[in-house]
């Protein structure tokens, strides 16, 4: 690399020696395949990361979204260090996890009782299993591109191309992974995401436990719910005996203080909380009414985890959600992500760069290749996806670190001056894009 950007050297020499001991070098399939290769990191601090070659990062992948106060917030940092003092873990209850608890039913919405987890993952599995219980049914209906973690009976039609893909009106389902069990979809139905007629004529058939969906897409692209589109489709599931389940794992405490549902005023009938619900521990949770949550109370519904509520997670949940009561909170997170998108639709536009942007609340979305706004995963399929890969590497030569996948994580640490610095070195990218 020129002497004249960054150099990655360390974490390239560090990943072909730990991959001589850890498959890949990594621990998640998510952190490979980036140029110029995956890195390692020594320090986080605000808005920004150490790697191991000593370049400070301005960082928007914020740990793929659950840092959003940024790396190493002292009031986090503080609590945790005065609660390794009294354990580690118990295995058992403690008062942080009721505290916690209490927070979240009374910011978000829909929440009556709750029951965390360690991954959304998990979360996703614990809701299916509930919602499969509460109306004796069995099929689950889940959206072309939308993402509830890795496990098998989720792992359909995450990212199809359009021949694999088939009809829209009925699309087919499409593994993502070899090795995945070929009948774990067998009681799972894709639909394509925001066309509400498709939805309220499969769910008339009245065989449908549980819709789940990303309330706001954001896995894939940055696509809005139609306007209507929720709240018929919780109209229609509560029409046939179904249950609404939001996936809130990224939109949750990120688009306001109660997640996306009080973004767009609707109330799904149980919620998956994850990544900002801690800003880095391992934690998750579902909630929802006290009548549907009590199954998990009286043996009716079996949920475990040797890890659930671990101690040290729930002072860091605990510190965390204090910061979403906050007045102006929600609002700061706003205007910073604002800014920035208004901020890089000027340099797209001076550049004549034909791209989307889409916004919410500390989240962008930025794609090449398309003008109109996208409705659903297969609008997407036309985005110059290499141009948008060339465009993150000319971005990260230059200091600022960007996920391939078109998704920008803003913190409230991302200042007015850092923000500024990205929209010049978007600006200088660009340029090096154009040149070559």
């Amino acid at each position: 690399m020129s002497d004249n950007y960054l150099n990655f050297d360390k974490s390239k020499n560090y990943i072909k020696e730990s991959s001589l001991h850890l498959a890949g070098g990594v621990n998640s399939s998510f952190r490979t395949g980036m140029k110029p290769n995956a890195l390692g990191f020594v320090s986080g601090e605000g808005a920004y990361l150490l790697d191991m070659d000593g370049n400070k990062l301005i960082d928007y992948y914020l740990g793929m979204g659950p840092m959003i106060l940024g790396y190493n917030p002292s009031s986090i940092k503080k609590a945790i260090q005065k609660g390794i003092e009294e354990g580690i873990f118990f295995g058992a209850q403690s008062k942080y996890e009721l505290i916690a608890a209490k927070m979240i039913n009374k910011l978000l919405p829909s929440s009556e009782l709750v029951r965390f987890c360690t991954s959304g993952s998990e979360a996703v599995q614990a809701s299916l299993r509930l919602a499969r219980a509460a109306t004796r049914k069995n099929i689950v209906i889940k959206f072309e591109g939308h993402y509830h973690g890795w496990f098998d009976n989720v792992l359909w039609s995450n990212k199809p191309n359009l021949q694999d893909a088939g009809r829209r009106e009925k699309p087919n389902l499409v593994a993502w992974t070899d090795g995945q069990d070929s009948h774990s979809g067998d009681s799972i139905v894709v639909l394509p995401w925001n066309d509400i007629k498709i939805l309220e004529k499969r769910l008339s058939k009245g065989d449908v436990a549980a819709v789940i969906m990303e309330p706001a897409m954001c896995n894939s692209g940055g696509i809005a719910p139609v306007n209507g589109y929720l709240q018929k489709a919780k109209k229609s599931c509560k029409k046939n005996g179904s249950l609404l389940i939001f996936d809130e794992t990224i939109t949750g405490f990120r688009f306001a203080p109660g997640g996306a549902q009080e973004f767009y005023s609707i109330l799904p009938d149980i919620t998956i909380l994850a990544k900002a619900i801690a800003n880095g521990f391992p934690v998750a949770a579902i909630t929802g009414s006290r009548k549907l949550m009590s199954l998990l109370t009286i043996g009716k519904v079996v949920h475990g985890g040797t890890y659930n509520s671990q101690f040290l997670s729930m002072i860091a949940t605990v510190k965390t959600l204090e910061y979403y009561s906050r007045n102006n909170f929600h609002n700061d997170l706003n205007e910073k992500t604002v800014f920035l998108r208004e901020g890089l639709e000027k340099v797209f536009f001076d550049e004549k760069i034909t791209s989307v942007l889409s916004s919410f609340p500390g989240f962008i979305f930025c794609g090449f290749g398309i003008k109109n706004q996208p409705q659903e995963y297969r609008d997407l399929l036309n985005l110059n996806t290499e141009m948008y890969i060339s465009f993150c590497f000319e971005m990260i030569k230059r200091g600022v670190r960007t996920l391939e996948r078109g998704a920008w994580f803003i913190s409230i640490e991302h200042s007015k001056e850092i923000l500024e610095h990205t929209i010049s070195i978007v600006k200088d990218s660009l340029k090096a894009i154009k040149n070559n």
